[in-house]
């Protein structure tokens, strides 16, 4: 089975940023994406790749870059049209925020999408579906030859724990505290199809591995592998899908950042006749367990031996040693923030910080909200105790 790689020129980026809705007196989320799409038909049918579009549930709503070459283009990007999607909420009473859960809300009061794709996922998956009411952001970074594809995701499979860590932020589920930093990506992860990328070769054998898959009826489409990091063949890029819902812009722009300036890495390494990392898949599955589990207290494997390290100290690292690359792509602030997260917490550090204070749920989707709007960390106390 050939399958054509459309290389991009160079490590061109977009953004997939999944939106909660939520009704602004209950906190709870609304399962209304059907009439604010109808609401703005300018960015929800123009064009094959439409600005604003469904997901799984009508709980969330989905905005979508163009591509674009910097990050600070595609935060530009993502803010327009948050500005629009804004405007049509409010006036019916919703709010916007992105968490990987929802604290509050029951997956089981889920509506799910008018679209016949998702209905032929669920009639597949059953519950493994019906429980997916999770957030995230997706990162595209161009590749520029087919060649480089696999090496690349190989390579960006040592980060899972690291790209989660600092994104983490789904600790609640249905009105619980489940002792995880991401709920999400073990609802997620479960899908027969989603989880760590499988370690291959080259690109002849990812397209015998998807042949394979089609033969035996696994999946009806190579769109259906959901792996964590994955090659995109008809964009040209790497998408990297590790991320938890992200609530505010600017931890978006570290997020794409990272992923820009790491693939950048990679690729002038090949150009220079490198051969990249390529971890073994059970250190891949052990270190995101340890992030899904600690978050960024976790304690990676940083080799096949099994040494470790914690990762609070490695992402420092990491953040120093992409300086360079993110300077030369014009993403050194967004880099930056990074190292505000590991200074200031997490999201999820962040909700359960709130808790600790005596804060509500309710409080922790209130934070939520005005970290979205105000595009900053918001602190316990600014929420809880009646603050806000």
């Amino acid at each position: 089975m050939a399958i054509d790689f459309n290389a991009s020129r160079g490590a061109t980026l977009g953004v997939e940023w999944e939106l909660q809705l939520i009704d602004t007196e209950t906190k709870h989320l609304r399962q209304d994406a059907r009439e604010v799409l109808a609401a703005l038909p300018g960015l929800s049918e123009d064009g094959d790749i439409p600005k604003i579009r469904h997901e799984l549930m009508e709980s969330t709503v989905e905005i979508v870059t163009d591509i674009c070459h910097t990050v600070g283009e595609a935060k530009r990007d993502l803010a327009g049209t948050v500005a629009q999607l804004r405007s049509v909420a409010e006036a019916r009473g919703t709010a916007l925020a992105c968490t990987g859960s929802h604290p509050i809300s029951d997956w089981r009061d889920a509506v799910m999408a008018p679209v016949q794709r998702y209905a032929e996922l669920v009639e597949q998956m059953q519950w493994l579906a019906r429980r997916i009411q999770t957030f995230g952001v997706h990162v595209h970074v161009g590749v520029r030859h087919v060649d480089k594809a696999i090496p690349i995701v190989n390579a960006l499979s040592a980060y899972l724990p690291h790209f989660l860590a600092l994104t983490a932020s789904s600790p609640f589920w249905n009105g619980h505290d489940t002792g995880l930093a991401s709920s999400r990506a073990i609802i997620f992860g479960s899908l027969p199809t989603a989880g760590p990328p499988h370690s291959l070769a080259d690109w002849a054998e990812f397209e015998e591995y998807m042949d394979t898959l089609l033969r035996a009826g696994t999946i009806r489409s190579i769109k259906e592998v959901w792996w964590d990091i994955r090659p995109h063949p008809d964009f040209g890029t790497i998408e990297i899908r590790m991320f938890d819902g992200i609530p505010t812009l600017r931890e978006v722009g570290m997020a794409a950042a990272l992923c820009q300036s790491l693939v950048t890495l990679f690729d002038q390494q090949l150009d220079r006749g490198y051969t990249l990392p390529r971890p073994a898949a059970w250190v891949v599955r052990d270190n995101k367990w340890r992030a899904t589990r600690y978050g960024l207290d976790a304690t990676v494997i940083t080799d096949d031996t099994g040494s470790t390290t914690p990762l609070r100290d490695d992402l420092y690292e990491l953040i120093r040693e992409l300086e360079p690359v993110a300077d030369r792509l014009g993403c050194a602030e967004e880099l930056k923030v990074a190292g505000e997260v590991l200074d200031h917490g997490a999201p999820y550090e962040r909700q359960r910080a709130i808790r600790a204070e005596g804060g509500s749920l309710e409080n922790v989707v209130d934070a939520a909200i005005k970290e979205f709007y105000e595009d900053r960390f918001v602190s316990p106390r600014e929420v809880a105790h009646g603050g806000m």
